[in-house]
C-alpha cells in the first residue's frame, strides 16, 4: 500500500506543470531603419565648406617687422653663398628661425628679441642707419667685437655676445639643413649630407665620410 501511494506522488510531480518564467521574447527593433534599407538608399548630409579663419586663427609671425629686416640682414652677413652652396637667405634660414624662436622658451625669445633690437639701435648710433642698410664692413664692425670662441653648449655670458654667438650658430644650422642646401649637393653630384631631412636641428658634419665608402669599408673589414 505504501509503495503504491509513492509511485502515485512520483507519478504526480511529473506531471505537474513547471513554474519557472520563460524568458523574455527580444524586442522588435522599430522600422524601417537604415541599415535595413541599405546604405544606397540613405542620403549624405550636405557638406558645407568652411573658410580657414573661421576655424582657427591665423599663427602671426613672432617677431616683428623691423626685427625680420634685422635678422635677414644678420643672415646674409652671417652666413652668405659659399662654393656653389645657398647663402642663408637664399635658405630661408630667417624665415625658419622665426618659427624656431616663437616655439622655443621665453628665455630664448627675449634673448633674440633684445638682441636685434640692439643691433637696430647700434646701426643707428653709429652710422645713422638702420641695420638692414649696413654695408658688410659697417657690419663687421659691430659683430666681430660680440663673435667668440665657445665649446659647443657653452655660449657666452655675456647676454649680446652671447645673442650673436647663438644667432651664427643657428643660422649656419638652419642654411646648411636647409632644401636649397640638399638641392645644391644634389646638382653638384655630391651626396646631400641631410639624405633629404630637411630643417634637422642637429649640424650636419661636413667632413663626413661619403657613405659608399662607408660601406665598402665596413664590408671589407667583415670579411677581415
Amino acid at each position: 500500500m505504501a509503495a503504491s501511494v509513492t509511485a502515485k506522488a512520483a507519478l504526480g510531480q511529473q506531471t505537474t506543470p513547471s513554474t519557472t518564467a520563460k524568458p523574455p521574447a527580444p524586442p522588435v527593433a522599430p522600422g524601417p531603419l537604415p541599415w535595413m534599407q541599405g546604405l544606397m538608399s540613405v542620403k549624405p548630409l550636405p557638406m558645407t565648406p568652411l573658410v580657414p579663419d573661421a576655424v582657427a586663427q591665423t599663427n602671426a609671425d613672432f617677431f616683428t617687422q623691423r626685427q625680420m629686416s634685422t635678422l635677414r640682414r644678420l643672415a646674409q652677413v652671417l652666413q652668405p653663398p659659399y662654393k656653389g652652396h645657398p647663402g642663408a637667405v637664399e635658405a630661408g634660414a630667417a624665415e625658419f628661425l622665426d618659427f624656431l624662436i616663437g616655439a622655443s622658451p621665453v628665455d630664448r625669445q627675449e634673448l633674440y628679441q633684445s638682441g636685434l633690437d640692439r643691433l637696430e639701435s647700434e646701426a643707428n648710433q653709429r652710422f645713422n642707419k638702420t641695420f638692414e642698410a649696413v654695408d658688410f664692413d659697417q657690419a663687421d664692425q659691430l659683430l666681430r667685437p660680440w663673435l667668440r670662441a665657445w665649446m659647443s653648449d657653452h655660449p657666452p655670458t655675456e647676454p649680446f655676445a652671447e645673442f650673436i654667438n647663438l644667432a651664427h650658430r643657428d643660422i649656419r644650422t638652419a642654411t646648411m639643413n636647409s632644401q636649397a642646401w640638399n638641392e645644391a649637393d644634389r646638382r653638384a653630384g655630391r651626396q646631400p649630407q641631410s639624405v633629404d631631412l630637411y630643417w634637422f636641428p642637429v649640424d650636419p658634419d661636413l667632413r663626413r665620410a661619403d657613405p659608399a665608402k662607408m660601406r665598402k669599408n665596413y664590408k671589407k673589414d667583415s670579411k677581415n
